[in-house]
């Protein structure tokens, strides 16, 4: 069974006992989340929400707060002389789904 979850306005496909990797929000490592907003329940027979599926939830536990790979932006205007360089690694927060609740 799986279940596709909106986080943070971005939608993931859960499933139980993997790990998800989601834009990162306050909760502290060790602590328990659940989400409500379940767009889609799947498996042997499949539950699609309108908007979401009532009844139903994500349980999971927060792992960790870890960054992704660095993004280097390299801005350059030719015969200017301008040139700038930045980097960026956006923050995540990793899951582990404990329990999908169907309806």
């Amino acid at each position: 069974m799986y279940a596709v979850v909106e986080i943070n306005g971005k939608q993931y496909r859960a499933e139980q006992g993997k790990n998800l990797v989601v834009d990162r929000f306050s909760a502290a490592p060790g602590e328990s989340v659940v989400f409500e907003k379940v767009v889609l329940l799947g498996g042997e027979k499949a539950a699609v929400g309108t908007p979401y599926v009532t009844g139903a939830a994500v349980k999971a536990t927060v792992n960790e707060e870890t960054k992704g790979d660095k993004v280097v932006v390299f801005k350059y205007i030719p015969k200017r002389g301008y040139r700038k360089t930045q980097g960026h690694r956006q923050p995540y927060t990793v899951l582990t789904v404990n329990e999908i609740v169907g309806a």
